[in-house]
């Protein structure tokens, strides 16, 4: 998918913010649609259907959060990209933009070409129908799920099953935070009762083999691949 084919609605109630981020943005080829609030933002996503949605927390008539939630429950945008982008930088807040249904969260102040970085890293989750999924190249990280095979810089690791799971669900969506609870769901079902301290056993084990810079904590969230 091509620059000028993504879709952008970019939300907030600063002017300034609207003017400097949708310029940077247009001039990377994306098409840039704007809203001041989260009642807006909700229309103009239905209407336009954008590939990544970036919300502020704090707005009138609704904030981010609430517009998130309610985004979230519209079928058609089940698989758009959300981050926020505000100066709620604690982490109660982020754990609510989490909690409503984002993807990633970014604190201002952030420099255009930081920011825009970020937004191809999030864009890049985007996969091409035609490509095979079960094969994720990230990098030198290559991930065969039907055969069950790591391979890193042309070395193959074996993992055992639960870390490949695990793996192969972070890696599915570079930069996206998975919370405890799904990567539990996802990863371990109704096989058998555990709790937070496995996952963090595993990923200890992941970083271990494959690099500790590929996984971050998101305190209070839980886990994302970093590509």
């Amino acid at each position: 998918m091509n620059e000028k084919d993504i879709k952008i609605l970019l939300v907030d109630d600063e002017p300034d913010i609207l003017e400097i981020v949708g310029y940077n943005l247009s001039n990377e080829g994306y098409q840039v649609f704007t809203a001041e609030n989260g009642i807006k933002a909700i229309k103009k996503a239905k209407k336009e259907k954008p590939q990544l949605i970036i919300l502020d927390v704090m707005m009138p008539e609704m904030d981010g959060i609430e517009a998130c939630e309610n985004i979230r429950r519209i079928p058609e945008l089940k698989d758009t990209i959300i981050t926020f982008l505000t100066a709620r930088g604690e982490d109660y807040s982020q754990v609510a933009g989490f909690d409503a249904g984002a993807d990633d969260y970014i604190t201002k102040p952030i420099k255009p070409k930081v920011l825009i970085s970020k937004v191809k890293a999030l864009l890049r989750r985007i996969k091409d129908t035609e490509i095979d999924e079960s094969i994720v190249k990230i990098g030198n990280l290559i991930i065969n799920r039907e055969e069950y095979k790591i391979t890193l810089k042309n070395e193959e690791i074996i993992l055992p099953r639960k870390e490949f799971e695990l793996l192969s669900l972070l890696a599915s969506k570079p930069g996206k935070v998975f919370k405890r609870e799904e990567i539990l769901d996802k990863v371990w079902g109704n096989e058998v009762v555990v709790g937070g301290r496995t996952i963090d056993v595993h990923i200890r084990k992941l970083r271990e083999k494959i690099g500790d810079d590929s996984f971050k904590t998101v305190k209070g969230v839980g886990y994302k691949f970093v590509d």
